[in-house]
């Protein structure tokens, strides 16, 4: 059996240009650390980018822009912020209604919360 030197001891031989090599064959621990270290020198060499608020506020809209064109995404969104709304409105009405039924009358209640509010009396 002839050896190929590509193998290096596999039975099959890898499909060229999949293999990662240097910096992508790296951990993400390690890969985070040397970039770390890239920014901090831009930092220190005074070539960093640093985005201004005006630069910031652009960007965003552009960003929004470029999802706001996919109306099927919009719609998705609304949906959900919809139905999420609906929810929380139904809960705080559950809520409401829980609460009036089990502890008795409007009367008594505020009697209650009036004590409670009303801190310290002739002091």
């Amino acid at each position: 059996m002839a050896s190929n030197s590509n193998n290096s001891g596999n039975d099959q031989p890898k499909p060229k240009g999949t293999a990662k090599r240097g910096f992508a064959a790296m951990d993400e621990a390690t890969q985070r650390a040397i970039a770390s270290k890239g920014g901090q020198a831009a930092h220190q060499k005074g070539t960093a980018h640093e985005f201004d608020s005006e630069e910031a506020r652009r960007a965003g809209q552009k960003g929004g822009e470029a999802v706001s064109r996919d109306r099927e995404h919009m719609a998705q969104i609304g949906r959900k912020g919809g139905e999420s709304r609906q929810s929380a409105a139904r809960a705080n009405a559950e809520k409401n209604t829980a609460a009036g039924a089990s502890h008795g009358t409007g009367s008594e209640q505020s009697a209650k919360t009036g004590s409670r509010q009303g801190g310290k009396s002739g002091s």
